[in-house]
């Protein structure tokens, strides 16, 4: 691939899961990655026999401060000169009950989930801004849009806060060449996404029915969801390259992957509607009476 057309990748969160997949994907393109994780020695032994000559491994915590992770990203920017595409996929899920978990809770799942995005990103686009040109990816979830399953609220409202985070960057970073995307994946089978226990700053034993019935479905689900993680990636570097199947069809903002995740978005949709065209009659008539 000649190098006016190969792209530089940043992908935060590889040691695993979707990252992982998306870097053997890009690399499969003949593109460069640089591929973070919070842990090197775990993302070393992740791709023990890869193409180094187009992969750079390097440590970063997107829950550091905006001070460490740009340092970080200028690091990344120095190996190849510039980055195209960062992609946003480091993330995790705490299980809690509202009430239980807090704004701890809550604290600690946005730094990661959103915080780390908007460091992230905000380290990424001066380059991008200068080149006039990028594309940004976040990973968010189909949860944003099924929050009523408990114990997972604040995973599902940090995902629904970077949906909404990146529309607004869509619309601020468009005149200058810079495209965005938003990845909202259903259930697919990676790892360790359901392992984390659940989270108790403040044990409220009317819940642990609930609770528990609530980690015993996630702990259930592990393992036999029959969304394959590498299509999923294999589609998403599609998108961004406009190849394969994307070759053709215009740009997204919005890219839903799943079965499962289109059928509850369609439905969170539907529901919304219903009780809008219920309530239209009463709540859209509360302008200022006339002359007044």
């Amino acid at each position: 691939m000649g190098a006016l057309h190969q792209k530089i990748w940043l992908i935060t969160g590889t040691s695993s899961g979707f990252g992982k997949r998306l870097v053997a994907s890009v690399l499969a393109r003949g593109d460069c990655v640089v591929a973070t994780a919070r842990n090197l020695e775990k993302l070393r032994a992740t791709f023990p026999a890869a193409e180094r000559s187009r992969l750079h491994l390097m440590q970063l915590d997107v829950s550091d401060s905006a001070e460490l992770v740009q340092q970080r990203v200028k690091e990344a920017l120095s190996i190849w000169g510039r980055i195209d595409v960062v992609v946003n996929n480091a993330g995790y899920g705490v299980k809690a009950v509202l009430e239980e978990g807090g704004s701890l809770a809550a604290l600690t799942q946005f730094q990661t989930n959103v915080f780390g995005v908007l460091n992230v990103t905000n380290a990424v686009l001066p380059q991008m801004r200068e080149r006039r040109s990028g594309t940004v990816v976040i990973i968010g979830s189909r949860s944003a849009w099924r929050p009523e399953v408990s114990p997972a609220g604040f995973y599902a409202a940090s995902k629904a806060a970077v949906h909404a985070i990146g529309e607004t960057y869509a619309s601020e970073l468009k005149p200058f060449g810079i495209r965005v995307l938003i990845v909202a994946p259903g259930a697919f089978r990676t790892e360790g996404v359901h392992a984390y226990p659940a989270t108790i700053h403040t044990h409220v034993p009317a819940y642990d029915a609930a609770r528990d019935a609530g980690m015993a479905r996630f702990a259930a689900l592990a393992g036999t969801e029959k969304g394959d993680p590498a299509k999923a990636m294999e589609l998403l570097v599609d998108v961004v390259k406009g190849e394969g199947r994307a070759a053709g069809r215009e740009w997204p903002l919005w890219l839903v992957l799943g079965r499962d995740a289109y059928v509850d978005v369609r439905a969170k949709c539907n529901k919304i509607l219903k009780t809008m065209d219920a309530w239209e009659d009463v709540a859209t008539d509360l302008e200022f009476d006339a002359g007044a």
